[in-house]
């Protein structure tokens, strides 16, 4: 049976179900500061993006200035929160350990914050010097940009072609399916909203799951198909 030389999974909405916790604190600071926006219309527009990213999009479509200090305020925050709510997503442990051929994590978030949020969940050991931050790599670039996907195939000697990436946000599959890799959408996490599947999906997921459970049997599938 063919194998992926590679599988990689976004961390915020995908192995943690973190996305909602920031998508509230961004939600409550755009309103203070003047952009009343909620957090499932986060979830909706902006999941995947940085906070600095979301925040530049929502001057540009309101002209309200925003301080910059918003952005250090929001870290803290979220960090705050992150710390004692964030729970690993249902079956994701089961979902990761089944998987036989490398693994790793690219993230828009920063490293120190991925290592302990999947350390309290109990899925660091999975990951263990396989975590990628695109802010942290040579050119910065968060996604959308596909420069940490290809980053991490690089540094794990994998073909792009032969690597699949999870992905809950559009954003990402944007920055996935440009560094030429294969996507598998995700959609169980507490951020999802009605239409979500099919926004993936037209991003450029070749298929949605919504259960980890679905996770082995999709790939082998994909796996399958793409050797036909």
């Amino acid at each position: 049976m063919p194998q992926p030389d590679l599988v990689i999974f976004d961390c915020d909405g995908v192995l943690v179900d973190s996305e909602i916790i920031a998508a509230r604190v961004d939600a409550e600071l755009l309103t203070l500061a003047g952009y009343e926006i909620s957090a499932e219309e986060i979830s909706e527009s902006y999941a995947g993006l940085t906070f600095k990213d979301i925040m530049l999009r929502v001057e540009e479509k309101s002209r309200i200035p925003f301080q910059a200090s918003l952005i250090d305020r929001e870290e803290q925050l979220v960090d705050r929160k992150l710390r004692s709510d964030v729970r690993a997503i249902d079956g994701v442990r089961e979902a990761v350990a089944a998987v036989s051929v490398p693994r790793c994590v690219c993230s828009n978030s920063r490293s120190e914050r991925i290592e302990f949020m999947l350390e309290k969940v109990h899925l660091l050991p999975f990951f263990t010097d396989r975590i990628f931050s695109a802010m942290e790599t040579p050119t910065g670039k968060t996604k959308p940009a596909p420069d940490v996907f290809l980053f991490a195939a690089e540094k794990l000697s994998a073909n792009p072609a032969n690597t699949f990436v999870i992905e809950d946000s559009v954003h990402g599959v944007h920055g996935a399916r440009t560094a030429g890799m294969r996507v598998i959408g995700f959609t169980g996490a507490a951020h999802s909203y009605p239409g979500h599947a099919d926004a993936l999906t037209e991003a450029g997921a070749e298929t949605v799951i919504r259960r980890w459970a679905e996770l082995k049997s999709v790939i082998a599938a994909l796996s399958e198909w793409s050797d036909a």
